[in-house]
C-alpha cells in the first residue's frame, strides 16, 4: 500500500489538489476559502489558474465534452456555482455571529486581524469589496463575514457575488489555459514544467498588498 505523505508545501500547492483530488475536492476548496474562514490558508487564484491548464481532466470527471471551450465554461460554471454557495454560506455565518467573532481570542484558525482588515476594505468600497475581494487572498474569506455582520441587503450582497464570482472564474481559468496553450504552441514551452514558479509569482502578486496593510496597522 502506498502511503502519500502530505506536506505543507502540498497543501499551498495547487497542483497538488487537482492530481490527487480531482474535480470535487478542487470545488470544494473553491466554497471552502470563503464558505469557511479557516480556509483563508487555501490556494484561490493560483488554484484556478492550474485549473484552466486542466480543465479538460477536470471536466472529463463530470461530463465528457469534445471542445476546449465547453469544458473550460462547464469548469467556469461550477465554480461560479462553488464560489457563490461559499460567499453566502460566508454571508450567513457573519450574520449569525458577528459580535461574538470580533470578540474572540485569536487561534491556528482564526485572526481577529483579518477581519479587521476585511472590514476596513468594505468600509472603504461598499459593496464592490465583495466583487473585489474575489482577487485578494485573505479578503476573500472574510468579505462576506463581514458583509453579513453589517447586515448588508441581501438582494444586493447576492448581485455583487455572483458578478464576483463570474469575473474571478473567467479571468482565472481563461488566463490559465489559454496562456498554457500560446506558450505551448508558440514557443513549445509546457507551462506544467514551471508550475511552481507560477503559482509563487501569482501568491506574491495577490497576496503582497494584504501583507503590507497588514503591517502598516500594526505599525499604526
Amino acid at each position: 500500500m502506498i502511503e502519500l505523505a502530505i506536506h505543507l508545501k502540498d497543501l499551498l500547492n495547487p497542483e497538488f489538489y487537482i492530481q490527487h483530488g480531482g474535480l470535487w475536492l478542487f470545488l470544494f476548496i473553491v466554497f471552502a476559502e470563503t464558505g469557511l474562514f479557516a480556509g483563508f490558508f487555501l490556494p484561490g487564484d493560483s488554484l484556478l489558474f492550474v485549473a484552466g491548464i486542466y480543465c479538460n481532466e477536470l471536466a472529463a470527471e463530470f461530463v465528457n465534452l469534445q471542445y476546449d471551450i465547453f469544458n473550460l465554461l462547464l469548469i467556469a460554471t461550477l465554480v461560479v456555482a462553488a464560489g457563490v454557495l461559499g460567499n453566502i454560506v460566508g454571508y450567513w455565518f457573519g450574520a449569525a455571529s458577528g459580535p461574538y467573532l470580533f470578540n474572540r481570542k485569536d487561534s491556528f484558525f482564526f485572526k481577529r486581524k483579518h477581519l479587521n482588515t476585511a472590514k476596513e476594505f468594505y468600509d472603504k468600497h461598499g459593496g464592490g469589496a465583495i466583487v473585489f475581494a474575489r482577487f485578494l487572498p485573505i479578503i476573500r474569506t472574510f468579505a462576506p463575514i463581514v458583509a453579513g455582520i453589517v447586515k448588508m441587503d441581501k438582494a444586493k450582497f447576492t448581485m455583487y457575488n455572483v458578478i464576483g464570482c463570474i469575473a474571478w472564474a473567467i479571468t482565472m481559468l481563461f488566463a490559465g489555459h489559454y496562456l498554457y496553450q500560446f506558450f505551448l504552441k508558440q514557443f513549445g514551452f509546457d507551462l506544467k514544467s514551471k508550475l511552481e514558479i507560477i503559482v509563487f509569482g501569482i501568491i506574491f502578486i495577490t497576496t503582497v498588498p494584504v501583507i503590507l496593510k497588514l503591517i502598516r496597522k500594526e505599525k499604526k
